[in-house]
């Protein structure tokens, strides 16, 4: 991933609320003549720099057999940015432009069939989601009918060894930039250019004095 300098975030607490915000990523893997692409819901767990994501596919999503060095993007918010918000934009000839938080991780893929592994991912992945709903479907270890569904899904676990978090927020511009950009987002009916702004005035209280 292209990522100048001021951009660059190397705190993994914004990998955590990265995935804590939206778990639905992007898995990327190889399969000897193309990149192959797969949208999923992946659960996440760090301890210190250890970073780890499990997951499931359907059997029949050929990328399990992939195997091998995989990359997962995890995808933040993202939002366009007018030059007309700039109050230095005649003097210095501001173009549009694009604000984003983005993930790339890398590691190898670990395929896991083994019933245990599958019963874990489903549950936990379930759990997860119907409490975020308030419902209460529950993967029943038990049922039969439950047990069976898991001939259909392959998993895998990504063990991270590669971290790179890039959060572009006018972090290049003024400080009266980033709050003229920020005020802009702030006023939209749209979420998540809601919530870049609100990352663009952390990012700023963070700055160094007269930077």
């Amino acid at each position: 991933m292209y990522r100048p300098g001021a951009f660059a975030e190397t705190d993994l607490a914004a990998l955590d609320w990265l995935l804590a915000r939206d778990a639905f990523a992007t898995l990327v893997t190889f399969d000897g003549q193309q990149p192959f692409a797969t949208p999923l819901p992946v659960l996440y767990a760090r301890d210190g720099d250890a970073v780890e994501l499990r997951g499931h596919w359907s059997r029949a999503n050929p990328q399990w057999r992939h195997g091998g060095n995989a990359l997962v993007i995890v995808h933040g918010p993202q939002a366009y940015v007018s030059p007309g918000w700039y109050p230095d934009k005649r003097e210095n000839n501001r173009v549009p432009t694009w604000n984003y938080a983005v993930a790339h991780l890398r590691g190898r893929l670990e395929i896991h069939e083994d019933p245990g592994f599958l019963a874990a991912v489903v549950a936990d992945l379930s759990q997860r989601h119907e409490d975020a709903i308030g419902s209460d479907w529950r993967y029943e270890p038990e049922n039969p009918a439950h047990v069976s569904q898991l001939r259909g899904i392959v998993g895998f676990r990504l063990r991270v060894e590669q971290v790179d978090l890039k959060f572009k927020l006018n972090q290049n511009h003024p400080a009266a930039n980033v709050r003229g950009v920020a005020a802009a987002l702030a006023a939209s009916t749209r979420e998540g250019d809601r919530e870049v702004a609100a990352l663009m005035l952390d990012r700023l209280a963070r700055r160094e004095p007269g930077n």
